[in-house]
This record gives C-alpha cells, sequence and structure tokens, in this order.
C-alpha cells in the first residue's frame, strides 16, 4: 500500500514519513519545499516537487504511484504571522485543501487522514479541552484549521470519502538526528538558535492570566504524533471506524517559562530570559485530553519534557540548517 503525504519534506511530515515505512507503507512526497527541505526526505521514497494546489500534477502523482491513502500536512502553519498575511493563509490551507481533495476524487482515492491544529479552539473557556469543547478560532491558521475539518465532512457526504483530523498540540522534540525543527516561529526553534548564536531567549508576553505569567501549552514529541498518524491511516486503509476529530494532548500544560527552564537544564547554559510583548493570536493557555485518542489509536504520551528537549538539542548539533533558513 501507498500513502501520500503532503507536505512530507517539512519537520511533521519527515518524521511521518518515516514512521510509514517502520510499518511496512510506502510513501509518496509532495511538498513545493517552501518551508521543507529536499534533504528531509529519505533515500528511495519518491518525490513531488509542487503545491498542492496544482491538481493536475497531484492527481497524476497520485494515479501513476498507486495511492492508497492520503496524509495532508502542507499548508502555511504559523498562527502569529497569519494574523498579517491571512489572504496568503487561507489560500494554501483552505484553497490548497479543497485543490487536494479535487485530485482524490478524480484519483479515486477516498481515505485521508488531515492535520489539524489546536488553535480551532482559541482561547477555550474549560482547564482540558474535549473534542467537544467549542471552536472559536482566534487567528486566520485557526479558522483555516476548521474550514479544513469542515471540508473533510462535507466531502464525505458527497463522494464517501473516510476521513479522520487530529487536532495537536506544540509539536516538539526530535526522533532522529538528522531531522529537527527548522520553525523561525516555534518555541524550540528560537530558543535554540538564540542559545546557538549567543543570544538570550524571548518570552513573548509574561502577563498572561497563567500561573507565572507566561503561555501555558500542550507539548507532545514529535514521534509520538508520527505513531498516531500511522495508526488512523492503518485503520481506514483497513475499513475500521474512526471518529471526525481527535486531539492528541497530554492533559498536562507547561508554562514557555517551565520550557525555558528546561532547556536551560538540558544544555548547561544557565539564562534569563528577556520579556517581550506577545504575539497576536496567541491564546493564553490551551491543553487537551488525550482520552479518545487513546481508545481509538493507541496515543499515548511516551516522552518527557525531557526528553522532548534534549533530543531537539541533541540534533540540532549535528544538523547543518537553522530556523534563520526557512522564510515564512
Amino acid at each position: 500500500m501507498t500513502v501520500l503525504i503532503t507536505g512530507g519534506a517539512g519537520y511533521i511530515g519527515s518524521h511521518i514519513v518515516r514512521a510509514f515505512r517502520l510499518a511496512g507503507l510506502d510513501c509518496l512526497v509532495v511538498d513545493d519545499l517552501s518551508s521543507g527541505h529536499r534533504e528531509f526526505v529519505p533515500a528511495g521514497v519518491v518525490f513531488v516537487d509542487s503545491n498542492i494546489l496544482d491538481t493536475a500534477v497531484v492527481a497524476k502523482a497520485m494515479v501513476e504511484h498507486e495511492v492508497d491513502a492520503v496524509v495532508h500536512l502542507a499548508g502555511f502553519k504559523y498562527a502569529g504571522v497569519s494574523v498579517s498575511r491571512p489572504l496568503h493563509t487561507y489560500e494554501q490551507n483552505v484553497q490548497g485543501t479543497v485543490s487536494l481533495l479535487q485530485a482524490m476524487q478524480e484519483s479515486g482515492v477516498d481515505k485521508i487522514v488531515f492535520s489539524s491544529s489546536a488553535a480551532v479552539y482559541g482561547t477555550p473557556d474549560v482547564q482540558t479541552v474535549t473534542e467537544q469543547t467549542a471552536t472559536a478560532p482566534e487567528s486566520p491558521y485557526g479558522e483555516s484549521k476548521l474550514v479544513g475539518e469542515w471540508l473533510m465532512r462535507d466531502a464525505a457526504r458527497a463522494f464517501a470519502l473516510h476521513h479522520t483530523s487530529l487536532r495537536y498540540f506544540n509539536v516538539v522534540g526530535s526522533a532522529v538526528p538528522d531531522l529537527y525543527d527548522t520553525s523561525p516561529h516555534n518555541l524550540f526553534p528560537l530558543i535554540i538558535e538564540a542559545l546557538l548564536e549567543g543570544r538570550t531567549p524571548r518570552i513573548n508576553g509574561a502577563d498572561y492570566p497563567t500561573p507565572d505569567g507566561t503561555c501555558v501549552r500542550d507539548y507532545i514529541h514529535v514521534a509520538d504524533l508520527a505513531d498516531a498518524h500511522v495508526v488512523a491511516a492503518q485503520k481506514l486503509l483497513h475499513g475500521e471506524p474512526l471518529e471526525p476529530v481527535y486531539n492528541l494532548g497530554s492533559g498536562d500544560g507547561v508554562s514557555v517559562r517551565q520550557i525555558m527552564d528546561a532547556v536551560a537544564d538540558a544544555t548547561g547554559n544557565a539564562f534569563e530570559p528577556e520579556i517581550g510583548e506577545r504575539r497576536p493570536g496567541d491564546p493564553a493557555r490551551i491543553v487537551a485530553s488525550g482520552e479518545l485518542a487513546a481508545r481509538d489509536l493507541g496515543w499515548t504520551m511516551r516522552h518527557s519534557v525531557a526528553d522532548m528537549v534534549g533530543s531537539a538539542w541533541a540534533a540540532r548539533q549535528v544538523h547543518p540548517f537553522s530556523a534563520a533558513d526557512v522564510q515564512g
């Protein structure tokens, strides 16, 4: 069986490609390398350099490589930046998903795992969100992901699409030393690049209504996330029923300041972070229950915060790229 992974040259996507290969499934990667790296795609994996907005190219690739299912990660993922670039965000995330679904329909592919986000919840009024928590996105990015879920639902009604959407939270760490997060906006690479360049890491906002004033997030290791995608795709391929949406969260919140402390411990670089202004679109706290995913996908947190930080730091030591190489 062959699985198409859109965005498979990115940090998360490339981990998912490796997880599928370990599970014995062939992969086809479609990525325009706007934020991914060709070097992240393993040797032996077919790579198509294309944006998913090119419906004809994607459909042709699906037919030529006899694709059985899709894992859709490609898109513009920067919530804060999406506030100032809403049209680009909707083009890549909404029109791109429409284009992909059209390619699937034309090619007779009817199974998809959609990469959604905790951003669909905005700032929830509960301590721990579940799949039943009301959605109220606060950024174009979050809105685009919610529209993506609606597209999955409506396509299922129209042409029997089999789908599930995985809403995941802050994905961090590295499973292998040659992959790491090169985002210029995510917390871990921002901290690590600052330390490597001799700068003091910065906290964006320390006046949130949280115990230490910094944002509280649900951090999950990228290896655990990748495994969940494999299980979800395998269940769809075997015709097993899945819920339309799953949260992939730990149930525990960790503040940005606590992450800073964990980085200092892991790297041996003692520092007091600088305090900057809040970023637009950042909710104060968002933590999720992963109970439903544990029931259906075998979801579990196999890595501690120390594991997450340590693996991210170790991978960055041996990798040639830096976050500055990626242009949002």
